[in-house]
Parts: C-alpha cells; structure tokens; sequence
C-alpha cells in the first residue's frame, strides 16, 4: 500500500484558502532544472487561459535551453509570450493546439512553421485524456501548471483554471510553478468539479450557474510530482482598446434588441443567464447591460472569461454573479480583484472549462450568447477566426461551444474592416465556423437582422439592411443576381469570392 503523502491537506470547499503555499516535502527545482526534465520530444501540457494564470519561467528556460526540442503544446486558451513568442523563436513548438493569441504564433501557424490546429475548448479536455488528439501528442506528456499553492498530491489554480485538471491527470509528470505574484485567497473563487470518465458520466452537478461543488483543489497522484518551482512573476494583463463609436453602436444596438426581448421571449420569464465573448468589444458590449431594465429578474453571466466590464456590473449590482474559467483582467482590474478577493469571491466563481463550456450546462440555463466574428455571409454562416479564408486570427476559442448550444446566439461585429474599406458582410465566407444553423441574430453599428425562421433568401435581405451603406448597393446586386441562379440558397459562384481580400 502506498503511504500517504505528508503534508498539510488538501483544502476544501468549507475551508478553500491553504494554510501554506508550500505544503510538505516537495521537489524544489530552478526553472532550468525543471526544464530539463522536459524530454526532446514532448506534449507540452500547460495552464491558462485569457492570457492569464500559465507557467512563465519553465517555458522561459526551456527556450534558452541550447538544442531544439520537438514539443506540441496544448494550453487551455491564449497563453503569455514567455510560451507563445519565446518556444516559437527558439524553435521548440512544433505544433499547437488549441489557439494562437499574438502576432509571432499567427505567422508560423500561416507560414507552416508550426503544425496549429484550434479546436472547440469544452471538448479539448477529454480529447488530451482520451486519444483525440493523438497524432499530434508525441513523446512524453509534461503538464506545466501555474498555481498559487501546491502540496504532495493538490494544487490550486491561480488566475484562470482551463483544463489544468484534465492536464495534470493526464500527464506522466507534473511540474508546478507555484506564484507569489498572486494572492493565495484566490483559492476563495476557484470549484474544481472532475467530470467521471464515459460512458458512466454523470450530469454536472449544478443546478444553479454560482453553484458550488468541489472546493479549489486539483489533486493528483503524487508520484507524478517531478518539480515545484517558486516565481514572483506576475501575468502580462489583458489590455483593453479604447471603446469606439463603433463598439457604443453595437452596444446600442444589442441593448436595444435584448430589452425588447425581455418582453417577448419567455426564455428570460425567470432569469437572464448571459455570456459575452473575450476581447475588447466584449467586454465594451456589457456596458449595454447596465442600461437595461431586467426587472426583477437575477442576471448572471455564464461563459468563459471574467473581464473589467463584469467587475463595474458586480460593483453597480446590476449582475447577481459571473460563472466562468478565467479571470482575463486589466492590470488596474487585477489589482481591483486581488485588494478584495473575499468580497469579489461571494460573486465569482471559476471553473474548469470543460464545466464552465459544457453544452450541458449552456442548455440548462439557458445561455444567451454573444460572440464576434470577422465575416458574416448574407446566410448567416459565420467565419471567427480565418482572414480571406486562409490565414488564422487565434482560433475558435469556445465560441463554437456557445453558438451551437445556447438557447439564443448573437453575433456582433462591424460592419467593416480596413478603415471602412472591407465589408464584414459577404456573400460567402471562404471558411466557416459556426453554421447558418447556430446564428440567430446578427448586430453591426447600423442595426439587428434577426434571422430566426427566415428563409435563406429572406435572410440575405436582412443581412444587406445591416451592412455598411457603402456596400449595401452591391450587396443588393450580388443577391439579386443570386436569386437569378435558382435554388434554395443562390449563389453566383463564380463572383462571390471576389469579395475576399487577403488584407482585412
């Protein structure tokens, strides 16, 4: 029988915060020494999500490190540049799942330096744990996690949790960087709830989007522990853009739709339970939120990502709490969370992202979704992460897990790109994400098509009506010559992809 570990206990959902950050004996190791202990051919299993909560020094050495290794790395969502820069120059990553959050990343998945494949996050989880990823899983399997406290056989998360338990089950060892940047009370926001194993898996045992389950620990068998690293290294915060007369517009706009869908939809008789996508212009779209009379009905927010604009409706009681994996914040909104964890806590909750983007729980509660795009089609095909059909912009993130399983989907987005020379409304997307299927409503500065139970034809006219005016003329000729072709859904194919521009 193996002992049991030594060393204070795992917390709980009754007593979540650690009584140390370091609990028990632990392999203590420099970031250098962890990191070669990470084989020439490895799957690089690592933490975060939003940019936030991911292992900085590790991956930092192992890019100094003299000779290449061949590492696919799979995170939870957009990581920092100590992972997606530094492995990437260095030319360490051979391959990516599931996103490619900035510039250097982009261009070596475009140019084929980097195999980049992104992949729906609520299924990710289960794909590292259950083969669907294993042509691209190689060697070794080292899970690399950032957390704010570990002990022999648990870890606590800390900014984001995306699949860090998935991750450390599945992996053959596990190297902790334990951060002291981060306040060890963020215990207080995290529920690691571990789904069972199909086909014997249960429902997810929440009845309520601020439910609680587990408690905040990730446990793991402690044979796995290969090094515990300490780093002071704060995340590389999210920096929002200024929101402009575009954002405020659709803002206006989506507000405008939902409060007169407040009153005709029988979705919302009980409760608003809504989730916005990452990003600038999601976070700008909850400013809309504030303006709207939900009477007495609870709002929460149920998705992926915490944002500041979250923070302002928690702190204005317009929001009765947010259910989410990552806590994806400004620097002024981290340090906002981190001086009143306790307070923020009795509002906040993270989850893992196969609980937080299970369709399961989406279609529970009734989700309202709200997501961008780059293109939209006059039939409602939605393109979110490819510019001119060929190069990647991140990747679908868990865009994908909301449109096709929320009870509403909403695409906002503007009507143009390149300083208005671009139009975001086609005639057809080269590459398709979410299907005419999962889109419902579409928001541009110029007003809502609502899609819902129109034909294909009656859908390109409402699509037209929200487009840029400057385009509207030849979108219009664009349909009507369409039409002219016959079918249910017309095209003229040999002109629609005249309308892609490589620049947008």
């Amino acid at each position: 029988m193996t002992p049991a570990p030594s060393g204070p206990a795992a917390p709980t959902l009754d007593d979540p915060v650690p009584e140390t950050r370091l609990g028990g004996d632990l392999p203590i190791a420099t970031p250098e020494k962890a990191a070669g202990l990470v084989p020439e051919t490895a799957t690089l299993l690592v933490s975060g999500f939003g940019g936030v909560g991911y292992p900085k020094l590790v991956p930092e050495a192992l890019a100094a490190t003299d000779g290449a290794r061949e590492l696919t790395v799979v995170s939870g969502g957009g990581v920092g540049d100590e992972i997606d820069r530094a492995l990437v120059e260095s030319g360490d990553m051979a391959r990516r799942y599931p996103f490619v959050p900035n510039e250097t990343s982009r261009a070596a998945a475009n140019g084929g330096r980097i195999a980049f494949h992104d992949r729906h996050i609520s299924r990710l989880a289960d794909e590292v744990r259950f083969g669907g990823l294993r042509a691209g899983m190689r060697g070794e399997t080292v899970a690399v996690v950032e957390a704010v406290a570990v002990g022999p056989d648990w870890l606590v998360p800390s900014t984001s949790i995306g699949h860090t338990p998935a991750y450390v089950g599945a992996a053959d060892r596990v190297i902790v960087e334990v951060n002291r940047a981060q306040p060890v009370e963020l215990a207080r926001v995290h529920d690691v709830h571990v789904r069972d194993d199909p086909p014997n898996r249960g429902p997810i045992p929440l009845d309520d989007p601020l439910g609680e389950t587990d408690g905040p620990a990730v446990r793991f068998d402690p044979a796995k522990l290969a090094a515990v690293v300490e780093t002071d290294r704060a995340d590389d915060p999210y920096e929002f853009r200024e929101v402009s007369a575009t954002d405020e517009a659709i803002a206006d706009n989506l507000g405008a739709f939902l409060e007169a869908e407040l009153d005709r939809n029988p979705l919302f008789d009980e409760a608003a339970n809504l989730q916005f996508g990452v990003g600038s212009l999601g976070n700008a779209l909850m400013g809309a939120l504030a303006d709207i009379d939900f009477g007495d009905r609870p709002v929460s927010y149920v998705g992926e990502v915490v944002q500041d604009g979250l923070l302002d409706m928690l702190d204005a009681g317009d929001l009765r709490g947010a259910s989410a994996t990552s806590l994806a914040l400004s620097a002024a909104g981290q340090e906002r969370l981190f001086d009143d964890v306790e307070r923020y806590a009795e509002d906040v909750v993270l989850r893992p992202a196969d609980v937080s983007n299970a369709p399961e729980l989406i279609d529970r509660f009734g989700v309202v979704g709200v997501n961008s795009a780059v293109e939209v089609d006059l039939y409602g095909n939605v393109n979110a992460t490819h510019i001119g059909g060929t190069r990647v912009v991140n990747g679908i993130g868990g865009g994908g897990d909301f449109a096709r399983n929320c009870r509403l989907g909403i695409v906002a987005l503007p009507s143009t790109a390149v300083g208005g020379d671009v139009s975001r409304i086609v005639p057809l997307t080269p590459h398709v994400d979410h299907t005419e299927h999962d889109a419902s409503v579409i928001v541009t500065e110029h007003g809502v098509a609502d899609l819902r139970g129109l034909s294909p034809r009656e859908r390109a006219e409402a699509l037209v009506a929200v487009a840029d005016p400057s385009f509207r003329e030849d979108l219009d000729a664009y349909r009507e010559r369409a039409a002219g072709e016959g079918g249910n859904t017309p095209h003229d194919l040999d002109t629609a992809f005249s309308w892609e521009r490589d620049d947008t």
